[in-house]
């Protein structure tokens, strides 16, 4: 089985695929509600020996995405990046801890760029990732607001679901 994730302080999702690449988890976390990345952390690494428990040594490879290295224009402070790769390295060391797995991480260009996604000028990348998992894949689900928006945390599952899928490719390349 293949793990992938998609790490932010705000809300973190978690996609298990199978040894087909057929979605078996596709989950976020949301964790606005705890006050410190340590408090974070803890509700990450309850989930993660939950998936030990649950599928024991099933899983054999897990895939991050990587962190934000640099400033994009209107986009992080240096005080978010920093915090961030904190809760990045601290996240991955939790999965390398419980799930006895060396993570591998995939920048979100790679894992874009894999699945096929192509950026376009004037419309938010995440969108774009979003829309075409929804478009591609019939087991990813989602649930809308009265509104009829997706709840928060649908966009982070796609982005999880990608990086899985890449990691998925680079398994598969790697077994054959």
């Amino acid at each position: 089985m293949i793990l992938g994730i998609d790490i932010s302080t705000a809300i973190t999702a978690f996609t298990l695929l199978d040894d087909d690449g057929k979605i078996i988890i596709c989950q976020a976390l949301r964790l606005e509600k705890f006050k410190d990345i340590f408090s974070k952390a803890d509700y990450i690494k309850k989930f993660v020996e939950n998936l030990r428990k649950e599928y024991k040594n099933d899983i054999n490879n897990v895939y991050i995405e990587e962190p934000l290295m640099a400033f994009q224009s209107g986009m992080s402070s240096a005080k978010t990046i920093g915090t961030l790769m904190r809760f990045n390295g601290i996240v991955s060391w939790i999965c390398a801890d419980i799930l006895e797995i060396t993570p591998q991480f995939i920048s979100a260009a790679t894992a874009r760029k894999s699945y096929g996604v192509k950026p376009i000028k004037g419309i938010k990348t995440k969108e774009l990732v979003f829309k075409a998992v929804l478009d591609r894949e019939p087991d990813f689900k989602i649930e809308y607001t009265a509104h009829g928006n997706p709840i928060p945390g649908s966009m982070d599952r796609s982005d999880s679901f990608i990086i899985a899928k890449a990691g998925y490719s680079l398994w598969k390349s790697q077994k054959n």
